[in-house]
């Protein structure tokens, strides 16, 4: 053991106790970033996607419930339910039915998918303002 301490150098000590420091950095910034963007005032909407073309957007509010039933392709169909701010496939006929055992998702970022009707459902937040545009996050560094 004092062989292996005996190879390093003051200034190695400085530059692995730098190094440490920094591995902890993304950590702290993702954190920062994400309560900063969760006390904004922001909305959810999910975006229905069907081929990979936005066929339809819902707002998840408080105190909405919605059905609506999509038919991807003949002879398929995807019964998607809205309650409040949670989203979720409730019926569909495709042979493993994942999305259907997926259950409800509320949270930006998740998604369902029913893969054999190429449905995708994605959960993102949009700021308060009347621009429906996705902001780009710059972090600075």
């Amino acid at each position: 053991m004092k062989e292996i301490l005996k190879q390093f150098r003051p200034f190695d000590f400085i530059l692995i106790g730098l190094a440490l420091l920094l591995s902890f950095t993304p950590a702290l910034v993702t954190g920062f970033v994400y309560n900063q963007s969760s006390s904004e005032e922001s909305k959810l909407v999910a975006v229905v996607k069907i081929n990979g073309q936005i066929v339809d957007e819902l707002p998840l509010q408080e105190g909405q419930h919605q059905e609506t039933t999509y038919y991807p392709n003949p002879g398929q169909y995807n019964i998607v339910e809205v309650d409040g701010t949670s989203i979720r496939v409730r019926e569909d006929n495709s042979p493993d039915q994942i999305a259907v055992n997926t259950g409800w998702i509320n949270k930006p970022g998740q998604i369902l998918v029913c893969l054999p009707h190429q449905l995708i459902i994605e959960i993102q937040q949009r700021g308060g303002t009347s621009d429906e545009s996705e902001e780009e996050l710059i972090l600075p560094i």
